[in-house]
């Protein structure tokens, strides 16, 4: 039996190895900025559950490494060098499950879940216990399916009217979740009698 002799390594681990590095407040606001921003110290310190002080001495600590911006009348911060110009606003429908981040992370609550579907797909203000239907980057309507042997039946209750562009990527959808389940698809178009995840 050949090979090479096993290399010793320091005690603890992999070569290179040591504890794990843990990220300083000011990475952890560069992290979730590039992952939830723009955003404001507030809702930093919401996702973080840290006091609202605390986060806005941090981010005013960070001021040459962020960019300030306005979204709609908020001032909010970006990672310095992260300010490209988007190339449109959002377009198309999506159904997003349970807790997807685009939700859970969104700031301000009211511009992604406009009227009606803040009532509805938010749970006391909290996002992600719906799965929602997202037209043109806001919730529009939430959705549920139940999968029965070879069979998933989505029901869709829109918040809105949907244009025939949107029903016909809405039914896009509905396939792709059915490939996804490797199930046959039907879509209702109805109330979504479920109560949101606990």
């Amino acid at each position: 039996m050949g090979g090479t002799s096993p290399t010793p390594t320091p005690s603890g681990g992999c070569r290179g190895s040591g504890p794990p590095r843990q990220p300083t407040p000011a990475g952890l606001v560069q992290r979730y900025l590039y992952a939830y921003g723009p955003a404001t110290p507030q809702q930093f310190a919401q996702w973080l559950s840290a006091p609202r002080r605390w986060a806005t001495e941090l981010f005013a600590s960070l001021a040459g490494d962020l960019h300030q911006v306005d979204i709609a009348g908020t001032v909010a911060w970006v990672p310095a060098g992260d300010i490209a110009p988007q190339p449109g606003p959002p377009q198309g429908v999506r159904l997003l499950p349970y807790f997807d981040a685009y939700t859970v992370g969104c700031h301000p609550r009211e511009q992604l879940f406009p009227g009606p579907a803040g009532q509805r797909a938010l749970s006391a203000g909290q996002a992600g216990n719906f799965p929602v239907l997202l037209v043109d980057g806001t919730v529009a309507g939430i959705w549920h399916h139940r999968r029965t042997g070879h069979t998933v039946d989505l029901t869709v209750e829109p918040l809105t009217t949907l244009t025939t562009a949107a029903c016909r990527e809405l039914d896009d959808q509905v396939e792709r979740i059915g490939q996804i389940l490797e199930a046959e698809p039907r879509l209702t178009i109805g109330p979504v009698a479920l109560r949101g995840h606990a």
